[in-house]
């Protein structure tokens, strides 16, 4: 089995309900964040990644997101008959970034069973799943490198975790460590999808970044819809740990959510005060509020 991991998942067919109602016909993963969509920043990691095949897993209001990575035609003769060149060069470089296999969800019937959709391309190798919501900034070692290191070492899955607060972890699916293999990375035993506080096994909280066995397709396939009447991914994580090694790996970089009005806009302030040229505006628009 090739261990180079080559392909990773984008699964884009939610319908994006936190975020009506602007999302009725515009591809939540396609709302800004600064100065480009959100699925932007989760392929140029993976291509940065060592990842050369994207595959989006749409549903049908997803046609925005097929339009952004496609070729605009009337838009660079627009633009190159007007002589906005910087502009010109930057259209044909988000068409040119990568090749894009779209595949249909017809039904949104949860995360595992989007992966599963992926089964007919990805059946006898590893590869990669990044979730869009989950914008992670690190542009020395991105997550799904740091990923892809653990797993070219040790072979098996390897999933991203992140300690959160005790309190926040009904927010998430939570991870068991059996022991810490090295500093940062755990082999993974347990698995229980977004328990109550009471009941949590642990604070580690799986992140939106895999690498997973073509193994999870069988598990997925003969999985029953879990919290939500929804085939849940952890449920069949945790029964691939009981088969196959699981490694979590304690990420670094910054990771934003972007799955939530809340955690989108914060996003957003957040990168435009990092940025030098967008920093000046929001702290004016802050003063200028905070005067009236």
């Amino acid at each position: 089995m090739n261990l180079d991991v080559k392909k990773c998942l984008f699964p884009v067919a939610g319908l994006g309900t936190r975020f009506l109602p602007v999302t009725k016909e515009l591809a939540k993963e396609m709302l800004p964040l600064v100065n480009r969509p959100i699925i932007s920043y989760g392929v140029e990691e993976a291509l940065s990644s060592g990842c050369d095949e994207i595959i989006m897993i749409t549903g049908r209001a997803k046609r925005s997101i097929e339009n952004y990575f496609d070729r605009s035609f009337e838009l660079e003769n627009l633009l190159k008959s007007r002589g906005k060149e910087e502009l010109y060069n930057l259209m044909l470089k988000i068409s040119n970034m990568a090749e894009i296999l779209y595949i249909r969800q017809r039904e949104p019937l949860g995360l595992g069973h989007a992966v599963l959709c992926c089964e007919p391309v990805c059946r006898n190798e590893f590869f990669c799943v990044a979730l869009p919501d989950d914008v992670f900034i690190n542009p020395d070692d991105p997550v799904l490198a740091q990923l892809k290191k653990v797993h070219a070492r040790m072979g098996g899955s390897v999933i991203a975790l992140e300690e959160v607060p005790h309190d926040e972890v009904y927010r998430y699916g939570i991870a068991v460590s059996q022991f810490e293999v090295e500093a940062g990375v755990h082999k993974i035993i347990d698995m229980v999808e977004k328990p109550k506080v009471e009941d949590a096994p642990s604070n580690l909280a799986i992140m939106g970044r895999y690498i997973l066995s073509p193994t999870i397709f069988p598990i997925l396939a003969q999985q029953k819809a879990g919290i939500g009447g929804e085939i849940q991914l952890t449920d069949a994580l945790k029964i691939l740990a009981s088969q196959e090694p699981v490694w979590g790996v304690l990420y670094k970089g910054k990771r934003f959510d972007c799955g939530t009005q809340k955690g989108w806009l914060g996003a957003n302030v957040k990168l435009a005060l990092e940025d030098p040229d967008l920093r000046q505006v929001i702290l004016d628009a802050v003063k200028n509020f905070e005067g009236e």
